[in-house]
């Protein structure tokens, strides 16, 4: 086991959160900290052979004018928002006004939104300074990108938002979003040893983001500690018209409870779900290890047998569902050819499932929801791999995503925390999983986690 990495963007080794405090009373300037940010990426990207390509667009002077913009506004004594200052990557299928946004796909190279997708409209009220856009694998679907893993050169950063895990492992900036369908955010953290929290289903408006699965599609936040990503998902949290998926809600308070101490220590259920013949010896050893450590706070347990169903079941939506929203990228001959065969198979293979198979496909949440409501009536979280082990070597494939479909099956919130390494040094994730709708909850078991290590090293 090993503890959590200290954030290394903009002033040193300071959190989203001490830097956020420190922009909101002067003690540093937002141009400051876009600067170092900017020249951090410079830095590891001007060696082509070895550049982290974590960026698909970049432009530095747009960042700093806005920078130099907040940093007026707090001169003149004007209000701050939440997220005033800080530096935030963007996954490149989250629309733009005026930037490119081309889904990590040769046939949308060039496209240029109109207006910004409803998350982009609330960083810009909350004060963020958007970087850049992230690299994303092909349609946010298998095809790997370019990206390398900061933390285990060599190895994927996983997919499908491999640019927003490698910008932070990097240090390029302190927090990033993506998106998950199946584990495209909670992998991808794990494989670059930072946090990766995909929040319950519906949390967070989806309007104006490339359309996938939209039954599964969520969107999710990186950093590198828990706080981190509760403070930029409470700017992101709430209804949005564009999204039927959203509802009317009262403000999360993601942060607060968060950085709160739970009522009593939180009891974990270690669960290696019905999937754990595909994880590495490593990661199931550390899982036990740190299982031991917990003591009573945590015991060991299995899923009901419907679980194993649950990673068909999102197979088969997801696919039917992409092959919908995707149509348009194999329809013809010259279209194909500027698309990989890995999304070509699965427009087919999504094409062909009958709308009987879809339809009970979609009827498995409801089942597989009374056995998780019995395990969290014992538990305040469920502890689990949130990769099969440390990331594979080569760029030539994202990982395997079992660890993570059954749960965003479900729409159950789901953290992941960089607590273990493997026997050659890769981090590995531990996953938390939640009830639906208690992300706050979540989010302060999993701190606790990490605090519970913290001490032991010290």
């Amino acid at each position: 086991m090993t503890d959590t990495p200290a954030a290394s963007s903009g002033a040193g080794a300071l959190s989203a959160l001490d830097l956020r405090d420190r922009l909101g009373a002067g003690a540093l300037d937002c141009e400051t900290l876009v600067s170092t940010c900017l020249d951090t990426i410079a830095a590891t990207e001007t060696e082509p052979d070895k550049a982290i390509g974590a960026w698909a667009w970049l432009d530095g002077e747009s960042a700093l004018e806005r920078a130099r913009e907040l940093d007026v506004l707090r001169r003149r004594g004007r209000g701050v928002g939440p997220l005033h200052g800080l530096p935030i990557g963007l996954k490149d299928i989250i629309d733009t006004k005026g930037i490119p946004t081309a889904n990590g796909c040769q046939l949308d190279e060039g496209r240029v939104p109109t207006s910004d997708a409803a998350i982009v409209s609330r960083l810009s009220a909350a004060g963020a300074v958007v970087l850049g856009k992230t690299v994303t694998t092909e349609l946010a679907f298998m095809q790997p990108s370019h990206t390398r893993n900061p933390a285990a050169p060599g190895c994927t950063p996983g997919g499908s938002s491999s640019g927003s895990a490698a910008a932070v492992a990097a240090g390029h900036v302190p927090m990033a979003i993506g998106t998950q369908t199946a584990g495209s955010v909670i992998r991808p953290a794990a494989f670059c040893g930072v946090v990766g929290y995909k929040p319950s289903f519906g949390a967070i408006p989806r309007t104006g983001i490339l359309a996938q699965a939209p039954s599964l599609d969520t969107v999710g936040a990186f950093a590198t500690r828990v706080e981190d990503v509760a403070l930029l998902a409470d700017a992101l949290f709430g209804f949005d018209g564009g999204d039927s998926a959203t509802s009317p809600s009262p403000p999360p308070r993601l942060l607060k409870v968060s950085l709160e101490d739970p009522p009593a220590p939180p009891v974990l259920a270690l669960v290696k779900t019905p999937f754990a013949a595909r994880a590495d010896a490593d990661m199931l050893e550390a899982l036990d290890e740190l299982g031991s450590f917990l003591g009573d706070n945590c015991f060991a347990t299995e899923l009901p047998d419907a679980f194993e169903q649950s990673l068909p079941a999102q197979r088969c939506i997801q696919l039917a569902e992409l092959s919908k929203h995707f149509a348009r990228y194999a329809r013809d001959a010259t279209a194909s050819s500027a698309v990989s065969d890995t999304l070509l198979e699965a427009i087919e293979e999504g094409g062909s499932i009958s709308a009987a198979d879809y339809l009970r496909a979609r009827d498995w949440p409801t089942v597989l929801e009374a056995g998780l409501e019995a395990l969290f009536e014992r538990c305040d979280a469920i502890m689990c791999p949130a990769a099969p082990g440390a990331a594979p070597e080569g760029l030539d494939s994202t990982g395997d995503p079992a660890f993570n479909g059954l749960w965003t099956l479900c729409g159950v919130p789901c953290i992941t925390l960089p607590l273990l390494q493997s026997a050659d040094g890769r981090p590995m994730g531990v996953q938390l999983v939640g009830r639906r709708g208690d992300d706050a909850r979540l989010l302060r078991t999993a701190r606790w986690l990490v605090a519970q290590l913290e001490n032991e090293e010290q």
